[in-house]
């Protein structure tokens, strides 16, 4: 065969273009970021092996709201967590996104609890990771188990699956990033059904500085007995920590919105902060949260 000088043009231009395109697909994800609120229902969509220890003030009302009359509370909740994820091939890994400790400190009416919180795991799988487009696509399933102390309102009920779709769209420095899913209790008589979704909104100013927005719903499908306050119809759920089984709150949709950072402090280390507020009335259980978390990523 006769090589000619076109013929090793454009095989010298098809490979410089392949590899643009390779570099391009490698800056983008290594430019995107994980989300830092809803830490355990917004699942980033890219497949790594990490280690993410997490740490939540969930700040409560300082009156709990609910069908029939209302309750002084004020407090806080602290959680202490780390999630893993290991990434079993390329497109698939798997996730570990509910454990820790769980330190419940309200203020009024009800007593200070500390316990450990259930467990959750499962997989999911990257269906489309587009370089060119700059797009990854990744459904997935976990299942939480009721392993945690019911002091701290968990250990209840027969498991929680939640059926979710992550999905990330780059546009150079600028990333956004939604997920959509269902939490579905085996048993819905104790906790409800409820659909959840998030979206995060980011722009890589530098590898020390990446501010992001972030806004999450949760609109509870089902009615429970709530077993846990009996008597009392309670019209909300607890957002992402707890399943009450609400006996009032089916329809309602719980929104939260806020903002933060993340940096990437070295090659595979990232420290990232986020602030949330309940913005639905009424907003139950969450006046406001600070999530900070570490990533190591292996």
């Amino acid at each position: 065969m006769t090589w000619t000088c076109a013929t090793l043009v454009a095989a010298a231009v098809f490979q410089t273009t392949a590899r643009a395109q390779t570099s391009a697909g490698d800056d983008w994800k290594a430019k995107a970021i994980s989300p830092v609120g809803n830490p355990i229902y917004f699942e980033d969509p890219r497949i790594t092996s990490e280690v993410r220890p997490i740490f939540m003030q969930h700040y409560l009302p300082d009156t709990f709201k609910f069908d029939g009359g209302s309750a002084p509370l004020g407090g806080d909740v602290r959680v202490y967590a780390i999630q893993l994820r290991y990434a079993l091939t390329e497109k698939l890994g798997l996730i570990a996104t509910k454990d820790g400790y769980i330190d419940f400190n309200p203020a009024n009416t009800l007593t200070p609890q500390t316990g450990f919180a259930n467990l959750a795991a499962g997989l999911k799988y990257a269906l489309v990771d587009d370089a060119a487009r700059q797009l990854i696509v990744t459904p997935g399933v976990t299942i939480e188990i009721p392993t945690g102390n019911q002091d701290v309102l968990q250990g209840r009920g027969k498991g929680e699956w939640n059926v979710f779709v992550s999905a990330a769209k780059g546009w150079d420095n600028f990333h956004l990033t939604g997920n959509v899913g269902f939490r579905i209790p085996n048993d819905w008589s104790q906790q409800t059904v409820q659909a959840h979704y998030s979206l995060q909104l980011d722009y890589y100013v530098c590898q020390y500085f990446i501010p992001f927005f972030v806004a999450n719903g949760y609109t509870v499908l089902t009615e429970g007995k709530n077993e846990l306050l009996p008597g009392v119809a309670l019209n909300t759920e607890m957002y992402d920590l707890i399943n009450f089984g609400s006996t009032k709150a089916a329809g309602r949709t719980m929104i939260t919105v806020g903002g933060g950072a993340r940096a990437k402090v070295a090659k595979n280390v990232d420290l990232g902060v986020a602030y949330e507020a309940g913005v639905t009335d009424p907003v139950g259980i969450f006046d406001s949260r600070i999530t900070a978390d570490v990533i190591w990523r292996f």
